[in-house]
């Protein structure tokens, strides 16, 4: 019945296609259509009840670029009183300055880098001060600030392993955790920015799905803990928008490309060989040069999550063949998404 399913959905799409033979029968059918080159789908919409803004307060993390930096500014001129995380505030980097430009008395700027008890804990105190009735508490958390590298695993150090999870797992759980009373007392909304990549693994990218597969584990914890206390929890997972967030350039890879080399133990450059490590850094310039441009998917999802009255668990902004991918990944056996994706 999963084929058959499955084949109706897929059956007008491009690309490869897996047959399974039936002993039993002596038969053949196709089970699976797969392609690497699917457009886009058209950009979903929500239908749904939402809620008045009237300048409920929301605070982003990470805002100095990519989607915090344009979802700061969306959700003020939605009518929000944005605070604005941003990492680089106290070096004043140019996106602090932009956000700072518009001179609104509905958009702030803090110093917040979630990775620092002190400055979570500050910020705990500034939004406190500045609420007109902080016994309301406040509506949003968005925690979307976050890193990302590669690098397949006897090529990544523990320190790395040990970097991007302080900033994308326990720099959402800090922050989480230091703003529940606050958002207890509003009956608020909390939203995770995760990604397809915590739902599905990747090879050369376990630093960076370790952290958003733990991400969803928390998101689910928490929103069976503060359902009975109204507080909706929701997890955004975008796809591949690379291209528009600027995670990296060349000159980025070629830069952790070299310090991973030069930091492998002996043996480890001996059994791989620099060809072999060379082909993956290639692909990984190659991954990188593509993705969607357009973030609007990402930022509808975040701001239908803070003002339906009844936000989705999950949204999924983005492209088909990413979904489709998703979807077979985690819901048909490992052999067979193996087959098809990974040998």
């Amino acid at each position: 019945m999963l084929a058959t399913r499955l084949s109706r959905t897929l059956s007008q799409l491009p690309g490869k296609t897996l047959s399974v033979y039936d002993g039993e029968h002596g038969t053949r059918s196709t089970l699976l259509f797969c392609s690497t080159s699917f457009t886009s789908i058209r950009r979903r919409t929500y239908a749904s009840k939402v809620d008045p803004v009237d300048s409920k307060a929301v605070l982003i993390t990470g805002c100095d670029s990519g989607f915090g930096f344009s979802l700061a500014k969306h959700l003020h001129s939605k009518g929000f009183l944005v605070f604005a995380g941003c990492l680089l505030k106290d070096k004043g980097d140019a996106g602090v300055k932009e956000l700072d430009s518009l001179n609104s008395d509905r958009l702030r700027t803090i110093q917040l880098n979630v990775c620092n008890n002190e400055e979570v804990e500050r910020a705990v105190e500034t939004v406190h001060s500045s609420l007109k009735d902080p016994e309301k508490g406040m509506w949003g958390l968005v925690n979307n600030a976050g890193i990302s590298t590669f690098g397949e695993v006897e090529f990544t150090s523990m320190e790395t392993y040990k970097e991007v999870a302080e900033v994308n797992l326990w720099g959402t759980v800090r922050t989480t955790k230091s703003f529940l009373p606050l958002l207890r007392r509003a009956k608020g909304r909390v939203v995770n920015i995760s990604s397809m990549l915590g739902r599905m693994a990747n090879p050369a990218r376990s630093p960076y799905c370790i952290t958003k597969f733990g991400v969803e584990a928390f998101s689910d914890c928490l929103r069976y803990e503060m359902y009975p206390l109204g507080v909706k929890v929701s997890v955004v997972e975008p796809g591949n928008f690379i291209a528009a967030t600027s995670l990296y350039s060349p000159e980025r890879i070629q830069a952790i490309a070299k310090k991973m080399w030069d930091e492998l133990p002996e043996v480890v450059r001996k059994d791989y060989g620099r060809k072999y490590f060379d082909e993956q850094i290639a692909k990984m310039e190659t991954y990188c040069n593509s993705g969607s441009t357009d973030t609007s998917s990402v930022i509808d999802a975040v701001t239908h999550a803070l003002t339906a009255t009844s936000p989705y668990t999950r949204y999924h902004p983005m492209d088909y063949y990413w979904w489709l991918r998703m979807q077979i990944m985690t819901h048909l056996p490992g052999a067979v998404s193996d087959k098809i994706y990974i040998h």
